[in-house]
């Protein structure tokens, strides 16, 4: 008689079916996923694939730890590979995440104690989202840099008197020129700490503002998207 052996198969838990596709702007979009199976802290990163694909990219986590999704933020790249092929995806269809990565984040007793603000160009918001749905009564101003004003992702979900956006292609921000030539005319209490997230010029030509101003450069967060 045939011994039949039962092996165990073990499903790959790094796929994750896509939930919904979230249209923000013609060009920038956030991708949904299910979270159970994710825990992170607000201000990390995840690696993000394609099934059948062999390219992965990184993303900064668009929502707060307690979100019942997962969720980041993509812009598509004119001409690129890898973003394209996200913005095609549908609900149903397959993506593979690893992770979290970073340690872009806060403790929580320093989020209810501390003062923050937040420095983002174009989609570097995403972990400054997920701090302020993370920690809702943070004290915090966010100034967000970007070319046209219908980039200010979900600028509803901030109070209107802590969200700085800077426009530098149209007058419809609250201030009209790049995010640095606002901020070095700002004046900061000088026990804030202050988060950096977006292209490398920005974080670099930042940095210096900040360092002129006499900040301590353990005050200042920086994570570069490039």
């Amino acid at each position: 008689m045939m011994n039949l052996i039962k092996h165990d198969i073990k499903i790959d838990e790094s796929f994750y079916k896509v939930e919904e596709i979230r249209h923000l702007t013609k060009e920038t979009f956030s991708l949904k996923l299910p979270k159970a199976r994710f825990p992170f802290k607000a201000g990390q990163h995840l690696s993000l694939g394609i099934h059948g694909d062999y390219q992965s990219r990184e993303y900064s986590i668009y929502s707060s730890e307690s979100d019942p999704n997962l969720e980041v933020l993509v812009k598509e790249i004119d001409h690129g590979y890898f973003t394209p092929k996200l913005r095609k995806l549908k609900a149903g269809d397959l993506v593979e995440v690893h992770g979290p990565f970073g340690k872009f984040g806060m403790e929580p007793l320093a989020a209810q104690t501390g003062k923050f603000v937040f420095i983002a160009s174009g989609t570097g918001i995403a972990p400054f989202r997920s701090m302020v749905r993370t920690y809702p009564e943070i004290d915090y101003t966010l100034i967000h840099g970007v070319r046209y004003a219908d980039e200010s992702y979900d600028w509803q979900e901030y109070a209107s008197d802590r969200y700085i956006l800077c426009t530098s292609r149209d007058a419809k921000g609250t201030y009209q020129g790049r995010l640095t030539g606002y901020l070095i005319n700002c004046t900061f209490a000088p026990e804030t700490d202050f988060y950096l997230c977006g292209n490398s010029d920005m974080i670099f030509d930042a940095l210096e503002i900040l360092k002129q101003k006499g900040f301590e450069r353990e005050q200042i967060h920086c994570e570069v998207y490039f």
